[in-house]
């Protein structure tokens, strides 16, 4: 009797095991296939450089509140949410560590389009 109950526990295992296991693939077949999409919708760059910061031009800005990579507007966001989500006047450091990120995504935006537009205006040169 212990030997068929032991049985019955392990096909169990294996049945559970095997279903984990296509759950998991389709989950990262899911996820490689939304990167792509986003990658595709940005230029290379951009998609890598939010691969590496790891948040979104979008998100940047829905952060910082701003439409346009205007540097004096950024700045001028980041500095007002910055201070206002400082610890010491009450604030949260997880929304202040997401403003960091999100300027240093935006810097980062801005220092590829400077480089694009050098590059634009070298090639129009010649």
């Amino acid at each position: 009797q212990a030997k068929y109950l032991a049985q019955i526990i392990l096909v169990g295992a294996q049945v559970v095991g095997r279903a984990f296991m296509r759950a998991l693939r389709q989950e990262l077949a899911a996820s490689r296939a939304a990167a792509d999409a986003r990658g595709r919708s940005e230029r290379p760059q951009s998609a890598a450089a939010s691969r590496i910061t790891g948040i979104s031009l979008q998100e940047a800005q829905q952060i910082l509140n701003v439409s346009n990579l205007n540097p004096e507007e950024i700045q001028k966001n980041y500095d007002h949410l910055f201070k206002v989500n400082d610890k010491s006047v009450g604030g949260s450091f997880y929304l202040q560590s997401k403003v960091v990120r999100a300027k240093e995504r935006l810097d980062e935006e801005l220092r590829i389009q400077a480089k694009d537009d050098k590059e634009k205006g070298w090639k129009a040169e010649t």
